[in-house]
């Protein structure tokens, strides 16, 4: 047992730390139920267990580093933090929350879990990057954050933004309007983050001028994309055949991010996914880094992460009693 005395420096006000009606302080109590925690003026005193409070001193280290960095320190990014400093290998809360990706209109993105640093690290440091993991992981939004910043600092030149137009349950025959029409719902989601990065004006006129496309993967075909910033989303409904073909659309000065979530394929049955069987083929490939995002990094609302981990246990006892009912009669296990 062993008791600590920690002191908050006194430019930093205590509620910035300790968060409104003490909210923050009861997140960590929560965490730490090894140690007695109690507050005085800007003094923090716990005492217990004294591993966990070597611990929770790391932590309260790096929230002052991130309260330093202009945020405001919330309930999730307390407990984010907490199970950053708790995995293994260890990350450091206030590297992940505190690099800034964009700044716009006062708003900054900037990565929510270690996971999600790791994502951007590996852009940064390959040509072609792959993010995998379900919805609500910030794959797409973080890899739109990073075309636009490469824009803005004019690594490159454009920015193209595709998806593949595949029917999820729904007939484009049967929708009204032209073909631009007909598609607009499959690339909304891709205006809608370029909205939230962009001033609403220039968005029309850098596409007017090319500077950002966003089209179907089926306008891919036969080019060849040159100082660009491509990112290919809902990559799990492409085919292998469109895969390879986007990929060797790569040009000089150009980056790639591709996008997917293997678990919410819309292919028809019996059809392969290209996202799938990519990482066979290319996982030895240099200056091609694979990314693997997981339930623990959804950064909506709490019940997403509850929602997709539920569905994930689900398939897999349904796998694996796929597995027994297949195997042969002998190999099963006697009742």
């Amino acid at each position: 047992m062993e008791r600590t005395l920690y002191a908050v420096p006194n430019a930093i006000p205590m509620i910035a730390l300790l968060g409104a009606n003490d909210a923050n302080l009861r997140i960590v109590e929560a965490a730490f139920p090894t140690l007695t925690i109690t507050v005085r003026g800007n003094e923090i005193t716990f005492h217990g267990d004294s591993a966990e409070g070597l611990r929770l001193e790391e932590l309260l280290n790096e929230l002052l580093v991130v309260i330093r960095s202009g945020q405001i320190l919330t309930g999730e990014m307390v407990v984010r933090s907490i199970s950053m400093m708790r995995q293994v290998p260890q990350d450091h809360p206030a590297e992940v929350l505190s690099l800034n990706i964009l700044s716009n209109r006062g708003k900054s993105i900037r990565p929510k879990t270690a996971n999600q640093k790791h994502y951007v690290d590996a852009i940064d440091q390959n040509t072609i990057t792959f993010g995998i993991g379900p919805a609500g992981t910030g794959k797409t939004y973080l890899a739109m954050a990073k075309a636009v910043a490469a824009l803005q600092a004019k690594e490159v030149t454009r920015i193209i933004l595709t998806r593949p137009a595949v029917e999820a349950g729904e007939h484009l025959g049967f929708l009204p309007g032209t073909l631009s029409e007909k598609i607009d719902p499959y690339l909304r989601p891709l205006f809608d983050a370029l909205h939230e990065m962009l001033d609403q004006d220039s968005i029309p006129r850098l596409m007017q001028l090319g500077i950002i496309e966003v089209a179907p993967l089926a306008y891919m075909r036969g080019r060849t994309l040159n100082d660009a910033f491509v990112i290919l989303d809902e990559a799990q409904n492409t085919s292998p055949e469109q895969m390879k073909m986007f990929l060797t659309r790569l040009g000089f000065g150009s980056r790639m991010v591709i996008t997917g979530d293997v678990t919410q394929v819309d292919l028809p049955s019996g059809a392969k996914s290209g996202l799938k069987v990519i990482r066979e083929i290319l996982g030895e490939v240099a200056d091609i880094a694979f990314v693997e995002l997981s339930s623990q990094d959804v950064v909506r609302h709490s019940l997403v992460g509850a929602i997709v981990e539920a569905y994930s246990k689900f398939d897999d006892e349904r796998q694996a009693q796929l597995l027994v009912e297949r195997a042969p009669r002998q190999l099963r296990p006697s009742n």
